[in-house]
């Protein structure tokens, strides 16, 4: 694996003198203004006031919108705004959030998600009585386009609390949302902000491993944030149909793996990465079957060739197997008939 995986964007801490906040609520945008309004108006909801709460949005040259109208009409002076001189891509937009900000506690807020009533002052208390912990997290709600909720996250405590075992829950896969969770800035100043070699997605689950790896993590058990998934257009979404998705979640077992071994036994580690790594092998295979049903050959072949490089084990192969036959199959019937003049009866 390329070098490249293992550096991290560096987190340099506030500058002596600047004011420090408790909080720093640090709101990455990119063509979602229409969603901005939601999400500025659950922070501000819960606002504390200056001296306690940092909020800014950081707009990563959005070419469809106009965030900064938003947060002018909505934060009335009270929310910050800061436009990256050009596109960076959402990674190095993350890092300029965290750079950015000036509170003890980072909260990465995306602009098309939000907060419900009581996740900071829950989540504050968390840190006021267990100073160790390093993040703190809630359960999620996933919401759709509309905002209607479609799930929840796992409980994965009855109280709340903090974790044990966090690391080896957290390195078998992703399980937690971005919006969900809060940071101390000195975790990111010592372990770094998000990796930069993904494209799409993989980056956040690679964080919360490597804070796990080096912290105890606080779960919260009521479900105090809102995740909205696979928007039109997202990078997500656009991103899962060329294998771009699945990709970089193999690459992010691979840089956990890189580091994992130094907390678990070499044996353990492995067992937990290969279950991610066949977990993410089933996305391919799902979204190859998608590509199939809409007659997208060489999309569905780049999907089953990330699968394998995923897991190559006997199950995935009999999977894919079945997959050709089956769904491979139908739809090229499908298409041939498609294709076939009608049959006419002999007179």
């Amino acid at each position: 694996m390329s070098k490249k995986h293992f550096y991290p964007t560096a987190i340099t801490p506030v500058p002596d003198g600047m004011t420090r906040p408790l909080w720093s609520v640090m709101i990455p945008t990119f063509n979602c203004a229409n969603y901005l309004r939601q999400t500025l108006a659950s922070v501000l909801a819960q606002d504390p006031g200056a001296e306690v709460m940092q909020i800014e949005v950081i707009d990563d040259g959005s070419t469809q919108d106009d965030p900064a109208t938003v947060v002018e009409e909505l934060g009335q002076g009270r929310v910050g705004f800061y436009r990256q001189k050009a596109n960076v891509g959402y990674i190095r937009n993350f890092a300029t959030c965290l750079q950015r900000s000036r509170g003890k506690l980072i909260h990465l807020l995306h602009g098309d998600d939000y907060v419900r009533d009581g996740f900071y002052r829950k989540l504050q208390q968390a840190f006021e009585q267990k100073p160790e912990i390093g993040a703190a997290f809630c359960r999620s709600l996933y919401i759709d386009e509309q905002g209607h909720w479609q799930s929840i996250s796992l409980l994965e405590l009855p109280e709340s609390g903090i974790l044990s075992n966090w690391l080896e829950q957290i390195a078998a896969g992703q399980r937690l949302t971005t919006p969900s969770i809060v940071v101390r800035r000195d975790v990111y100043e010592k372990l770094g902000g998000f990796n930069p070699c993904f494209s799409c997605a993989g980056e956040d689950w690679e964080m919360w491993v490597r804070i796990a790896a080096h912290y105890p993590v606080w779960f919260e058990v009521e479900p105090l944030a809102a995740y909205r998934v696979k928007r039109s257009g997202s990078l997500t979404g656009n991103s899962a149909a060329t294998g771009e998705l699945v990709r970089d979640m193999r690459i992010a077992t691979e840089i956990i793996e890189s580091y994992l071994s130094a907390y678990l036994p070499k044996r353990h580690a492995q067992e937990l990465l290969n279950k991610a790594r066949k977990e993410y092998a089933r996305w391919a295979i799902e979204i190859a079957r998608q590509m199939l049903i809409v007659g997208n050959l060489s999309r569905a072949i780049a999907q089953i060739q990330e699968a394998f490089k995923c897991n190559s084990s006997l199950r995935i192969i009999c999977s894919v197997i079945k997959f050709f036959l089956l769904e491979g199959g139908r739809c090229s019937w499908r298409y041939l008939r498609k294709g076939m003049p009608s049959r006419q009866k002999k007179t």
